[in-house]
């Protein structure tokens, strides 16, 4: 090989106990810059320059590797945000605030190990929340209410907010999900966080109502005259989520033909109220009403309409079924908050709100629903699924009962 330097070749020189070298490349944000290569002879340099030119040759470079943190940050604006459901990418970005950038986000994006997402989960699983975020210390010293005012971590009590198996287990998850982003993106050889094994979460059963608890509370909210009684029902009997009942409107319910149509979502995103499509594809779906959902949705229009009628001009108009007395959207939460306190009045035990689908099978067996429209509304696949269900069925007591609440809609919609 001749000793004389190539064309070009001034940029390679001894550094250190090895060679380095540098590309005038075009950075992202249109900036000309000096990247550099290093290697412990001037043939890897020579190898590494030349490759480096082709790079530069093809369009930007990034002069430097970004920490953990700031490539999380640009993940979450740039992928997360644009590609995924609104709920989804807010749940994605607060894993990312939470827990991922404060124990990690200070790491060299390339130089992230196994050892250290490792530990990184270790300390997660101990560490007070309420300490790391600083809940308590966000609480004002004095206030009317002792309730409101700093009362653990902030004065030396440490309530010991550990976080969840499911929550730590969903951080890994997010990270993982971001370091597969970069290795596409070719920043990263390997995804350490793929890399780190977490024991699964055992997966607690849900204990919904028995078809009496439900009866009891439906008839309850019906006694009551509870204005979300229609809303009570159609996620009963037809398992719908809180979003999809909320998100509901007029234009998707067909009376006439006994139809409901699941198409949209309301759920609070950043603190405003989003009304988008479903979740999935699997989501949408053209429902059968049985009688009892009819009945009370015809209760649930010359309701409203009564209500537009006593507001006037305060009446927001916005097509959906369920709103406030001014016609704005029911808040979420305040649909749980409801659900709740109706429960307590009843004197039934209270449940999650997502718990109750997994009574709809059993109600529509005791309201007497043909087992195909039964098909369609829990939306299996096979009979043979939707029979099973149909074994468990309740009392005759509770069955007429439930017949009578229907029949009692419909005869207080006629007089």
């Amino acid at each position: 090989m001749s000793g004389k330097r190539g064309n070009g070749e001034g940029s390679i020189y001894p550094y250190r106990n090895g060679f380095a070298a540098y590309v005038w490349v075009t950075t992202p944000d249109e900036k000309r810059k000096r990247k550099y290569v290093y290697g412990p002879s001037r043939t890897v340099v020579h190898e590494k320059w030349v490759n480096l030119h082709a790079e530069a040759s093809k369009g930007p470079v990034a002069t430097s590797v970004p920490t953990l943190g700031q490539y999380l940050a640009d993940w979450v604006r740039e992928v997360v945000q644009p590609e995924l459901k609104p709920k989804t990418a807010e749940t994605y970005a607060m894993h990312v605030r939470l827990y991922i950038t404060p124990g990690l986000g200070g790491k060299r994006l390339d130089k992230l190990t196994v050892r250290d997402v490792r530990k990184w989960i270790n300390d997660l699983m101990v560490q007070c929340q309420c300490c790391a975020q600083g809940k308590d210390a966000r609480r004002p010293e004095q206030h009317r209410d002792p309730k409101q005012r700093r009362r653990c971590c902030a004065v030396g009590r440490c309530c010991q907010q550990l976080p969840s198996r499911r929550t730590v287990q969903d951080a890994r998850t997010v990270l993982r999900s971001a370091l597969t982003h970069a290795m596409t993106e070719e920043l990263i050889t390997k995804n350490v966080a793929g890399l780190v094994k977490v024991r699964s979460v055992r997966r607690k059963k849900p204990k919904p109502w028995s078809v009496e608890e439900a009866r009891t509370f439906l008839e309850a909210a019906r006694a009551a005259g509870d204005p979300l009684y229609p809303a009570y029902v159609l996620t009963l009997v037809l398992g719908l989520r809180r979003g999809e009942v909320l998100g509901l409107t007029w234009d998707s319910v067909d009376l006439d033909a006994q139809e409901l149509t699941v198409e949209h979502s309301l759920q609070r995103i950043q603190r405003r109220l989003v009304h988008d499509e479903t979740k999935t594809e699997a989501s949408t779906a053209v429902l059968p009403l049985p009688d009892i959902c009819v009945a009370a949705l015809k209760l649930r229009r010359e309701a409203q309409e009564a209500a537009r009628n006593a507001a006037g001009e305060l009446w927001t108009e916005n097509r959906f079924v369920f709103t406030t007395r001014y016609g704005t959207p029911v808040e979420p939460r305040n649909f749980n908050r409801q659900f709740a306190g109706r429960a307590d009045r009843a004197g039934v035990r209270r449940i999650r709100l997502h718990d109750t689908r997994h009574t709809c099978g059993s109600l529509l067996a005791a309201l007497d629903v043909h087992p195909r429209i039964a098909m369609q509304i829990l939306r299996h696949s096979k009979i043979a699924v939707t029979m099973e269900v149909y074994t468990h069925v309740p009392s005759e007591e509770t069955r007429k009962a439930l017949r009578r609440l229907g029949k009692h809609l419909g005869a207080q919609l006629s007089t």
